[in-house]
């Protein structure tokens, strides 16, 4: 049976000593008994040390990308066995930063995820529209082609290690907030998509997390919704507090 899951993805903020500043205001004020995994995702430079110093907490370390490689003339670039090296067991990948700005597409995400797989990584795979697609109504037929050229290659087996993170892109960063209404009607449809290609077994048993403008005053009515398993938050986890209370609310 899926679980809940809330996810913080840090992108690019926080030096060593605001992360493990962050790190201990989290750790004082997220609940102990929340019946919910809480993740992080600081920077590459930053998830040694996060492991090390939430080691005996319930928060997980993720990190937010990695290389399709194993090893190689890749410079800058970090590898799946790199991060299981120092602790990390959790990778975000398709990112809608990385699509854009990365150029990183379907293709691609699929054979960072083979790779992710065979290092026995859970992967959280985001996904989703940008505003012209949903305005031009193909929002449906873009997170379907999505799905389908990233993930459905996969066996059946291989979705127990798999999250979904679905993005509505024109809701990242803009204060925009898809209606709650609107987040579960894509999570139902992301559910049915899966279904028809593997089985109410894996459609059933897969998180699919909501990531766009989460935040405290939202929060509770978006995971209210029965196929909104949690978020993948982004400028609310960089606040401990904020972060705290979206916590609670699921």
């Amino acid at each position: 049976m899926r679980h809940k899951i809330i996810a913080g993805n840090w992108k690019m903020h926080k030096n060593a000593e605001q992360t493990e500043d962050l790190l201990n205001d989290l750790i004082d004020k997220l609940p102990p008994d929340v019946q919910v995994e809480i993740i992080v995702a600081p920077t590459f430079v930053n998830l040694a040390s996060a492991v090390d110093h939430l080691e005996f907490t319930n928060i997980d370390v993720a990190a937010q990308n990695m290389h399709q490689a194993e090893s190689g003339a890749f410079t800058g670039e970090i590898s799946a066995e790199m991060l299981k090296s120092i602790g990390v067991n959790t990778v975000i990948l398709g990112h809608s930063e990385r699509r854009a700005y990365f150029h990183e597409n379907d293709a691609l995400l699929a054979s960072k995820v083979n790779s992710a797989l065979e290092h026995e990584l859970r992967v959280i795979f985001c996904f989703g529209e940008e505003l012209k697609d949903r305005q031009a109504k193909q929002h449906f037929s873009i997170v379907e082609n999505q799905l389908h050229d990233g993930l459905f290659h996969l066996d059946a087996k291989d979705w127990g290690n798999i999250v979904l993170a679905y993005e509505p892109v024109w809701a990242i960063g803009t204060g925009e907030t898809a209606t709650p209404e609107q987040a579960q009607e894509m999570h139902a449809f992301i559910r049915e998509t899966i279904r028809s290609k593997y089985g109410s077994d894996v459609a059933e048993g897969v998180t699919i997390l909501y990531g766009g403008s989460v935040k405290p005053d939202n929060a509770k009515e978006i995971f209210s919704k029965p196929d909104v398993d949690g978020g993948l938050i982004g400028g609310a986890a960089l606040n401990a507090a904020d972060f705290a209370a979206i916590v609670s609310a699921v």
